[in-house]
This record gives C-alpha cells, sequence and structure tokens, in this order.
C-alpha cells in the first residue's frame, strides 16, 4: 500500500542517510534534494528508490563522495571541469552553476565535463538555469543499455539530455528525454512491483521482444523512433564523453553496479536570455507558445494538452500538499537499508 510522506520528511532522511556514509552535509543535500524532486516530478523510477544504489557504491569506493569538482581549463565561455569520480549530482550541480556564471558574464556559458557520475534526473539541472534567467541544457552518457541499430548487446547508453526555459506566468518548460523507448529505471521499477512492461520496451539476451522487466534488463532496452534514437544517443555520447575526455561507449559503468568507477561525461550550457533579447519579451512570447499549444483543438478524450514540464509542476504542487506516495516494498526496503546506518525512517 502506497502511504503519503512529507517531502520535507523524506529529503531529510535521504540526506542523513548519506552523511551517515561520511559524505558532507553540503553534498548530501544536493544528492537528497535531486532524488525527493524526481519524486515530486512523478518520476519515481529516478526517485528515493535509487538512494541505496548511489551509497553502495560509496561503501565501495567507486564513488568518492567528497571529491571537489576542479576546473582544468578555461577559455572565453567554454570550461572543462574534472569532477574526480565524485557524486554525479554534486558534479553537475557545480557545472551547471559555472555555465550560468559564464552566461551572465558572455551571454553564454559551456561547460565539458569528466571523470563524473549517474546525476540522477536531467531536468534538476537545467531547471537551475531557467530559474536564473537562462536557457538551459545538459547532455549526459551512461552505461550500455541498448544495441546499435541492428545488434543484439549492449554498446550504447540512454545518454539523456534536457533543456529549460522560463515561460513567464507559467512553470518552466523543460525536456528531459532518454534516447531508449524508456528510461531503463522504469524497468526496474516494473520488476520491484513485480509488473509486465509494454512490448516495445525492451528485448531479451535473444534479440526477442519481451514484456518481462527481468528479461530487458538482462537483454537491451530498444531505442526510441527506432535508428533515430540510436544515432542521436551515439551523438550524445561523442557530446558528452568524447568531447570532455571522459569515458565513452561501453567503458561507462552506472549506478546499478555497486563497483567500477562510472568514467561519466556531460556537456552543460547556459545562454542568458537578456544577452539576445530582453527577458520580459521572451517569457510573453512563450506564454504565446504555450497558449497557443493549449488551445488546440483536442482529440476524443483528451481533457488537456500539456506543454513539455507541466505534468511534471502539476505533479510537484500536489505531492508537496498531499505528500509523496511510495510503493510499500520501496518504502520496506529503505527502511531496513536506513536501519543498518542508525537512522529511522520517517515512513
Amino acid at each position: 500500500m502506497e502511504r503519503p510522506i512529507d517531502h520535507e520528511a523524506m529529503r531529510r532522511f535521504a540526506s542523513n542517510c548519506i552523511q551517515a556514509l561520511d559524505v558532507s552535509a553540503g553534498a548530501a543535500d544536493i544528492v537528497a534534494d535531486t532524488l525527493v524532486q524526481a519524486d515530486l516530478w512523478g518520476h519515481q523510477s529516478h526517485g528515493v528508490m535509487r538512494l541505496f544504489w548511489y551509497a553502495e557504491r560509496l561503501v565501495s569506493g567507486a564513488v568518492n563522495g567528497n571529491a571537489e569538482p576542479h576546473e582544468v581549463s578555461r577559455f572565453g565561455a567554454t570550461a572543462t571541469m574534472d569532477g574526480r569520480n565524485g557524486l554525479g549530482q554534486v558534479v553537475a550541480h557545480s557545472a551547471m552553476s559555472k555555465a550560468i556564471s559564464l552566461s551572465k558574464e558572455l551571454g553564454i556559458g559551456a561547460v565539458a565535463v569528466r571523470n563524473s557520475g549517474h546525476f540522477g534526473t536531467a531536468m534538476y539541472f537545467t531547471r537551475l538555469a531557467a530559474l536564473e534567467g537562462c536557457v538551459g541544457f545538459i547532455s549526459t552518457n551512461a552505461s550500455p543499455a541498448m544495441a546499435p541499430w541492428g545488434g543484439r548487446e549492449k554498446r550504447v547508453g540512454t545518454n539523456p539530455w534536457s533543456w529549460a526555459a522560463p515561460a513567464g506566468r507559467y512553470a518552466p518548460m523543460m525536456l528531459d528525454i532518454a534516447n531508449t523507448s524508456v528510461a531503463r529505471g522504469k524497468l526496474y521499477l516494473a520488476r520491484q512491483r513485480n509488473e509486465p512492461i509494454p512490448r516495445g520496451w525492451a528485448m531479451d539476451a535473444e534479440g526477442s521482444a519481451t514484456t518481462d522487466p527481468a528479461a530487458g534488463i538482462a537483454g537491451t532496452i530498444l531505442p526510441m523512433a527506432g535508428h533515430k534514437g540510436y544515432a542521436v544517443s551515439t551523438i550524445m555520447d561523442v557530446l558528452s564523453g568524447v568531447l570532455a575526455g571522459s569515458g565513452f561507449g561501453s567503458s561507462v559503468v552506472g549506478p546499478y553496479m555497486p563497483n567500477g568507477t562510472s568514467g561519466a561525461g556531460h556537456l552543460v550550457l547556459a545562454i542568458d536570455i537578456k544577452a539576445v533579447r530582453p527577458q520580459a519579451e521572451f517569457e510573453a512570447d512563450m506564454e504565446r507558445l504555450i497558449d497557443e499549444l493549449k488551445s488546440t483543438p483536442r482529440q476524443p478524450g483528451v481533457d488537456e494538452i500539456h506543454y513539455p514540464g507541466e505534468k511534471e509542476a502539476l505533479s510537484d504542487a500536489r505531492q508537496r500538499r498531499e505528500g509523496i506516495r511510495l510503493p510499500e516494498d520501496t518504502a520496506e526496503e529503505l527502511r531496513k537499508k536506513a536501519a543498518e546506518l542508525g537512522i529511522v525512517a520517517p515512513f
């Protein structure tokens, strides 16, 4: 049975668990906030269910929980950052902060990141740019999840990317997309819930379509839009890994494995809207764009048309009022593992 949990209590709980593994309060708070925000947005596949996946990598030494990202080089509006095998959320937060700072000085900021890790929900970081009056972008590579088009062995990551922009009286417009038909975390969530997955999400190790999430995890996730998803994912690997001088392709290790340095890389961009045009004009046009989208004649059975990021904003507002609802098996796992750290879960 799902039960409502106050988001602030959940955030403190997640941070306390990370701090119990000798991680600083500041770094633990960032990780906790990204996880709880994913749950608030309605993306439980990237929420607190992942808490102890990251914890296991801290315990094994695969991640240095107190590593401080280091700026390796800077040329004009472009910087290169070394994450020093730190927590991906902390590294990405630092990189976006740097990109925003550069954009305020030079109109645009671009930060290539090497030696980072899995950072969770990409739009958590692009929203930071939107809230500062910028258009934000982030890409990352990830551990192998899908086969090259026509293959049946994992060689390409989901390699997600995100854009976000302020939208005037509306919540920011945000896109967060993996290049597979579905994020891999959704297969893990389905397996945890003992639910089948839709046909078209994954194929098993023999290359046959499957509705069994465990078989899909053992096999490969299918790309979105067929060969197009494979191609886009490969390009995101170039932007995130090859350009930054980080890991790429099958060398990247994901958060699902307790051991092994991640090697993930990112590309982070921020464009200061005021450097292009007055921000008030930009936001007024964003409102007009959204109004036009939402006023489109609807198909039968459709109650409302949403713009990218709107459903997440609605979910966030509702769950802040009513509490986050976790599946009981997820809650029980969190309670058990937190108790091993001497922490009592508030649910």
